[in-house]
């Protein structure tokens, strides 16, 4: 970073020059690789049992105002950049985390392996597609949702969740695990996430769960997208939940920008301690 004006009181701007990617090229599998270089994880090992602690990281797309959403849809935001960090950060994860409601919405389908990616993950030791974990507490889905009987989709829900619904969707194929009493625990769901082996959590919406995460600080990496779009409307933000007593620091790890403008910024906790 190149410092900007001179320093008062120990207190000084700086300039942090951001990357350039060319988005007539996000499918290229050169570019593809180069993304999944700045987003890498830290090292960790893959193997269940996992050793230490889940990592949490969180995708989101927002306008320049503050729009989660457009028309009710977050994809109405992105664009050719956006989806190709989308895509590298599912070539990368061990899971995606997202809530029942954001995925009937966003119309999920079971993540596929991503040919570009396989060296990354057989070097790491990972599955050749991430699971899928939906995060529900009423477990309003349909039972005639497409992936609920893939192996590798699981539902997260708690034991106050409605057991016809529960029985429902046992009874329709697919596996169902209570993590916490009266609400689904996020650190719970983490930790049967490593139990398996599945350390590297991608969280992909919607708002509700990234409030849970930031409540529970369990937020290791936020990673934005900015879309260059005045949305208006009453669209919500990217977290809604209960306010924390102290806001969590993070701090840039990476700053890339493409053709059409969109800014990605990739967010990581401070270390504390």
């Amino acid at each position: 970073m190149e410092p900007i004006g001179p320093v008062h009181d120990g207190f000084m701007f700086s300039q942090r020059k951001a990357t350039h990617i060319t988005s007539g090229n996000a499918d290229d599998a050169d570019t593809l690789r180069i993304l999944a270089g700045h987003y890498a994880y830290p090292a960790m090992p893959s193997s269940a049992p996992c050793l230490g602690k889940p990592y949490f990281r969180v995708n989101f797309v927002s306008s320049i105002d503050g729009a989660v959403t457009h028309n009710g849809k977050s994809g109405e935001l992105g664009g050719p950049g956006d989806k190709a960090v989308f895509r590298v950060l599912r070539g990368l994860a061990d899971v995606v985390l997202v809530g029942a409601r954001t995925a009937l919405t966003e119309n999920y389908r079971q993540p596929q392996p991503d040919s570009v990616f396989t060296s990354i993950r057989n070097h790491g030791e990972q599955a050749p597609a991430p699971a899928l974990a939906l995060l529900s507490r009423s477990l309003d889905i349909p039972v005639d949702y497409a992936p609920l009987t893939h192996p590798d989709t699981m539902i997260f829900t708690c034991e106050a969740a409605p057991a016809d619904r529960r029985r429902a969707l046992t009874d329709a194929g697919a596996t169902v695990i209570a993590c916490g009493d009266d609400a689904v625990d996020p650190e719970r769901v983490g930790e049967v996430c490593c139990e398996q082996g599945r350390r590297r959590v991608l969280c992909e919406g919607g708002p509700s769960l990234l409030g849970t995460l930031i409540a529970a600080d369990l937020v290791d990496e936020l990673c934005l997208t900015t879309s260059p779009v005045l949305s208006g409307g009453d669209a919500g933000r990217i977290a809604h939940g209960p306010a924390v007593a102290v806001p969590r620091s993070m701090r840039p790890a990476a700053i890339l920008t493409d053709d059409d403008g969109f800014v990605f910024t990739r967010w990581v906790r401070e270390p504390t301690g």
